[in-house]
């Protein structure tokens, strides 16, 4: 009897790397294209082949429960799978932007189509368990959602007591966004699951998630966005205000950015004439009003700005964070561009960039 010969696994020969977006100590990140047939299908691929060898089981733990996840959806939320092979995975490339930095403040119809997105995804048997950030959220091109990062996803054939609670818990995350974006639109019955955290979620707020946080924060090095930001929105106004009234600057920026360690300041500075950083920190050590004092001051002779002349925040954040890769998906006349290809090439927070060779 003859059999066919199985199909040859998919090899990572076929990926031609465009940019490499992040590198963590459970894989690397890179965006390109898929040779296929003839063809190239833009994608990103996930490499964890080359990972430490004391994280490499937890690595391609995460890969096999992506993997199973975005073959199981099929596109039905978040990106399409593929390829998989030893050591990496190839997703579809979305276009769009992280929640944080798209803000769909006011947009009822992004959240009814997230929600029916999720409801999607659970009756095909996968919760996400990671929803509470909003940077796994994405906006499209067309308005729409779009999930990524299935890293913790579950999947299953059998929806039983602890699929309904992890489902639930997804539930309850696209709700905190949705209240933080368009509180007004929230339901009584949606406020009624706000208030209702599950039982397992409230020992992990306890217990687990102090141990989680020591080890990837203290032990890894790495910080993800859950939890920054509120130094930000609190004290970055203030602090940018008060480095305006200093003689020569034209525009100031405050914005946080993530380390091991927790949240820091970044502040950009647009000046009309020479400036040091010094003389930036000993104005603010100055002020009437105590003051947290920034981490990296940046001073530039141009920040980018809309048409209009507002400074553009969100592509400061983004170079903050290390997102440049997300900029080129902004609107962003050329004056703003160049002031942003400058602001990056010289860019103080390199942090997050342990980028391996391969």
């Amino acid at each position: 009897m003859n059999f066919a010969p199985a199909p040859p696994r998919p090899d990572r020969s076929q990926w031609r790397r465009a940019a490499v977006l992040k590198s963590d100590h459970f894989s690397t990140v890179e965006r390109g294209f898929w040779r296929i047939d003839g063809d190239e299908i833009e994608g990103v691929l996930r490499r964890f082949d080359n990972v430490p060898w004391w994280v490499r089981p937890i690595a391609y733990h995460f890969a096999q429960r992506e993997t199973e996840a975005l073959a199981r959806l099929n596109g039905i939320a978040g990106p399409r799978l593929i390829a998989s092979g030893d050591g990496f995975l190839v997703r579809a490339w979305i276009d769009g932007l992280p929640m944080h930095i798209a803000k769909p403040e006011g947009d009822t119809r992004y959240f009814r189509a997230a929600k029916r997105m999720m409801f999607a995804m659970h009756r095909a048997g996968v919760v996400h368990n990671d929803l509470a950030k909003e940077q796994n959220w994405l906006r499209d091109n067309h308005g729409l959602p779009q999930m990524t990062d299935f890293q913790l996803a579950h999947t299953t054939k059998k929806r039983g007591r602890f699929f309904r609670i992890a489902a639930h818990e997804d539930l309850r995350h696209l709700l905190k966004h949705k209240r933080k974006y368009c509180p007004d639109a929230l339901t009584p019955i949606e406020r009624r699951i706000l208030a209702t955290k599950s039982l397992p979620a409230r020992i992990w707020m306890a217990t687990g998630k102090q141990v989680y946080i020591f080890i990837t924060r203290q032990i890894l090095g790495y910080m993800d966005r859950e939890g920054s930001g509120a130094d930000a929105t609190l004290d970055g106004p203030k602090i940018a205000a008060r480095i305006r009234q200093l003689s020569g600057v034209t525009g100031a920026v405050v914005v946080a950015y993530p380390t091991p360690r927790g949240a820091r300041l970044y502040a950009f500075v647009e000046v009309a004439r020479p400036l040091t950083e010094a003389e930036v920190r000993k104005h603010l050590a100055s002020a009437p009003e105590a003051l947290p004092e920034p981490t990296l001051i940046q001073i530039a002779r141009q920040l980018p700005r809309r048409p209009e002349g507002d400074l553009r925040d969100d592509v400061l954040r983004l170079i903050a964070q290390n997102q440049v890769d997300l900029i080129d998906r902004l609107s962003l006349d050329p004056s703003a561009k160049v002031a942003a290809d400058d602001i990056i090439a010289a860019r103080l927070n390199r942090t997050d960039r342990r980028l391996r060779q391969s």
